[in-house]
């Protein structure tokens, strides 16, 4: 298991690498953000712990190249940025766990256990999906109709997803608000809907046979008719 730790400061660094290093990681230490950057893409790690303000290149568009580049290996943002608003847009930034500086160094190796146990977990389920001429990647996070490629939105490729982890079982408007957006309850908004419709535009722009259907009442399915 390999780790990446992107901290300029070189105590916090050093204290951290030592504290994995006992649970058995192997560390590799990063001192600015374009450092870090280059190693995140140039290895693979199962975790990277990414200090939120680096000299060079911020931490958040360190994130920010990573997802772009559609690396998704899990980060914990480390901060001394503590507000809920920090919290908030380092967390919907795409990182995994945002953790407040000071911090108990067993809590930090408590979180980075979870994260990359969770990660093997997610490889270990198939990470390719496909129905009729539809074929949907995770890892590459692609989707194919025959062999045209489709520029999916992330929401659109979630909802792909969990319809074809479902296929041809009718799922409800709820439970597709709980796996994509994290909501235990029912907005009473279009937001489904609406990204639905842009969905079935995307998969059938050639003019292809429609595979999303609407079951009036009770939620969407993905069936050939």
């Amino acid at each position: 298991m390999r780790i990446l730790v992107i901290e300029d400061d070189l105590t916090t660094r050093e204290f951290i690498a030592r504290g994995l290093q006992e649970q058995g990681f192997v560390v590799d230490e990063a001192e600015d953000g374009q450092q870090g950057l280059m190693m995140a893409t140039r290895y693979e790690y199962q975790l990277i712990i990414l200090d939120r303000m680096l000299p060079k290149l911020d931490g958040l568009k360190v994130l920010g190249a990573l997802r772009a580049a559609e690396n998704h290996t899990p980060v914990l943002i480390l901060s001394a940025m503590d507000s809920v608003e920090d919290r908030v847009v380092g967390l919907t930034s795409g990182s995994d766990d945002y953790l407040t500086k000071p911090f108990a160094l067993a809590e930090l190796v408590a979180r980075a256990n979870i994260l990359v146990k969770r990660n093997q977990l997610v490889a270990t389920v198939s990470s390719e999906y496909s129905y009729d001429d539809l074929r949907l990647d995770i890892k590459s996070h692609r989707v194919w109709r025959g062999s045209r490629l489709i520029n999916l939105q992330q929401k659109e490729f979630l909802l792909l997803q969990y319809l074809m982890e479902h296929v041809e079982s009718v799922v409800s408007r709820m439970s597709l608000f709980e796996s994509v957006w994290s909501y235990h309850f029912d907005p009473k908004t279009n937001v489904i809907d609406v990204h639905i419709a842009n969905l079935r535009k995307k998969l059938e722009s050639d003019g292809e046979p429609s595979l999303i259907h609407t079951v009036r009442g009770a939620g969407y399915v993905l069936r050939r008719v």
